[in-house]
């Protein structure tokens, strides 16, 4: 089956046939770095990978790109209020960004370049677009005439007669109010770089223009980010590369917010909930879970019920695991994911339709363990396998199981000491003394190990918060 993709720009579900066969390539928006981020902010990254996941486990060569907003207003405001400078804020944010892409299983990006790193890109581009007619400069700032580019608002599909564009201070010698600002005009103070207009700063738009041509060239197959950035951020994207000359994204993807109270998670709110401080009280792939599973153009509604809910469902994913590698030990995952979620997955990134199917393969495989099908177990532990890789969620991945002999070592010789306790719960069983038995297990449970006696003796795991 052909992948399907919801194209913002059609307002439609489109087959997705790719510019070069057998290759992808995908922009994605990624951090403006003025701050940490929040679950919020990380759940584009957490969408976006798994759908390189699947282009990859479909055959392709994915090249994926997410940009870093480096320099803007808000890192600016942050300096000035901080009395730090501005790159000193910038980059420990933007490594706060790295370490929850990576803690939370995101695959390395092709490439994240930084804005600033491209401003000769840039120049380039004003440059033509002044000389095309599409641009002016006014009063050392540079702004791109909307009413030169007829395709303007395609996108988020407004009318140009009603637009409000969102202006910064010290925007002046505008022709129109609608136009918008591609270069800003130094202030004392603030970061600049010279260009032939006067010294100045980026604007937000024009970064992703020039890097999205730099990295992907004229034409490319996907641009994703989040909802909100549809307009201004999208619609005023697609005007300066269209106008430059190139073709831009063939398709464009965009996930939806997580909120709390119907409101969008931000920083201004005051209801941010930083991926820092979540992975304190939360295991990572369990946030991982949580964030990655409802469908990634639908809005998430943060509360802690439905973190335990996940904690509680992957739980269920992992206890099957685990009794499986007991029973059987390593088993690879399969080469081929079922019918059933590959359809899914096809059918715009269906993720809870797909994980529909991983827990009903844990449900046959824990039927095949009660009946003592060794063989059927392993055959849909391969298969749970196969499709949690696909998801980033796979437990016994190096990413989660830690990679290294240590990791294994540490848990042998916890294995050890339980088993050594579970012994003196078994000879208080076996004399009859069920007193000692209790308060042996309620001591074991207190620290967060769950006790199952089984036919072949007692087992034990990590519990649930």
């Amino acid at each position: 089956m052909t992948i399907r993709l919801y194209d913002t720009s059609a307002r439609q579900i489109r087959d997705f046939i790719p510019l070069k066969p057998g290759c992808v390539s995908i922009y994605l928006c990624g951090a403006t770095v003025q701050a940490a981020p929040h679950i919020g902010h990380i759940r584009s990254g957490l969408n976006f990978d798994i759908m390189r996941r699947w282009f990859v486990h479909r055959g392709y060569d994915v090249t994926f790109i997410r940009n870093v907003t480096d320099i803007d207003d808000k890192i600016i405001a942050k300096s000035a209020e901080q009395k730090r400078p501005w790159w000193a804020i910038g980059y420990e944010n933007e490594r706060a960004f790295n370490q929850a892409y990576d803690i939370l299983g995101c695959l390395p990006v092709t490439y994240e370049p930084r804005a600033t790193g491209h401003v000769p890109e840039m120049i380039e581009m004003m440059r033509e677009l002044i000389d095309r007619g599409h641009a002016y400069a006014a009063e050392g700032n540079v702004y791109f005439d909307v009413r030169s580019f007829p395709e303007y608002l395609k996108l988020s599909n407004q009318d140009l007669d009603g637009l409000r564009q969102p202006s910064g201070e010290g925007e002046t010698g505008k022709r129109d109010p609608r136009d918008f600002a591609m270069w800003k005009a130094a202030k004392p103070g603030e970061p600049s770089w010279e260009t032939p207009w006067g010294r100045g700063r980026p604007g937000w738009h024009l970064e992703c223009s020039a890097m999205a041509h730099k990295y992907l060239g004229r034409a490319f197959d996907i641009h994703g980010g989040g909802v909100d950035l549809i307009f201004p951020h999208h619609e005023n994207e697609i005007a300066q590369a269209k106008a430059f000359g190139d073709d831009f994204a063939a398709y464009w993807a965009h996930n939806a917010w997580v909120t709390m109270s119907g409101e969008k998670m931000s920083k201004s709110l005051g209801n941010s909930v930083l991926v820092s401080e979540m992975v304190k009280r939360w295991r990572p792939i369990v946030l991982r879970y949580y964030l990655g599973t409802p469908h990634y153009r639908s809005m998430i509604e943060y509360s802690e019920e439905a973190l335990r809910e996940a904690e509680s469902a992957f739980a269920r994913i992992e206890g099957f695991i685990q009794r499986v590698v007991e029973k059987a030990g390593n088993v690879e995952p399969a080469a081929e994911v079922p019918p059933a979620f590959a359809e899914a997955m096809d059918d715009d990134l269906g993720v809870p339709q797909a994980l529909a199917v991983v827990h009903t393969t844990v449900r046959q495989g824990n039927s095949a363990l009660t009946a003592d099908d060794k063989e059927a177990a392993v055959a849909r532990l391969a298969e749970v396998r196969a499709m949690l890789g696909v998801l980033g969620l796979d437990p016994l991945d190096e990413h989660w199981s830690g990679g290294s002999d240590r990791g294994e070592d540490l848990h042998g010789v916890v294995d050890s000491l339980v088993r050594l306790v579970l012994e003196q719960r078994q000879a208080a069983r076996a004399r009859k003394d069920y007193a000692t038995a209790d308060a042996i297990r309620d001591q074991l449970q207190q620290s967060g190990l769950v006790i199952e006696d089984t036919p072949s003796g007692p087992r034990w795991e990590l519990g649930n918060r």
